[in-house]
């Protein structure tokens, strides 16, 4: 007998578009995955996210460094906002901005972040973006991918939740190396997210366990 799932409240935060955004909340639409998406961050006022987040419904939220006298008040805005609404993962899906230490502390091991790459391998601060692709194509690689890591005080450093390979081609230009990677990207988040939710997800250290589905 399967135990029941309770729906877990989520913030996704994103900078730009917002297409790993549409990826999750379709999961959520069709029944994949059993979660609520309660509040969109974006450190970018005409992020495609916040608007996606205003179409359906969901509390859009522009916070910025820049708004802020001080780190201390940044800060303490996302925490509050994050608490407010009983926030239990944290879901960064295109955020170009590294999330404050203190953020982090508090949600330990449960903020996780997309990446264009197989990690460890082209990541690290500056590695975001066509950036990645670029790299990866000049390196002379055949194989790269997507990962779903937990975030720590590092770039593209916590533990690795899930990953998958996709071809680099021959002719691939980064522009087209992104679109098929970005393709694999919201296969990969919403799976990886749905290991969260339903508690198959075990962090030790560096490590991460992934529970038997059965």
């Amino acid at each position: 007998m399967k135990a029941l799932i309770i729906s877990m409240n989520i913030a996704v935060f994103a900078s730009g578009r917002g297409s790993n955004l549409m990826a999750i909340l379709k999961a959520i639409e069709e029944g994949r995955l059993k979660a609520r998406v309660v509040v969109v961050i974006s450190n970018n006022s005409s992020s495609g996210a916040l608007e996606i987040a205003r179409s359906k419904g969901i509390d859009a939220l522009h916070i910025s460094r820049s708004q802020f006298s001080s780190d201390r008040e940044y800060v303490d805005k996302i925490l509050s906002e994050l608490r407010k609404r009983n926030v239990e993962l944290v879901v960064l899906a295109g955020y170009m901005k590294k999330i404050p230490a203190e953020v982090v502390s508090e949600y330990r091991n449960r903020i996780l972040n997309i990446h264009p790459a197989l990690l460890p391998s082209f990541g690290g601060q500056g590695m975001y973006g066509i950036n990645v692709h670029k790299a990866v194509i000049e390196s002379g690689v055949k194989i790269t991918g997507v990962t779903v890591h937990i975030v720590d005080e590092e770039y593209d450093h916590g533990p690795i939740v899930l990953q998958k390979a996709v071809e680099v081609k021959d002719d691939d230009t980064p522009e087209t190396l992104a679109e098929r990677v970005l393709k694999v990207e919201h296969e990969v988040y919403p799976e990886a997210i749905r290991l969260f939710v339903e508690g198959k997800v075990n962090v030790f250290g560096r490590k991460v366990i992934i529970k038997n589905e059965n």
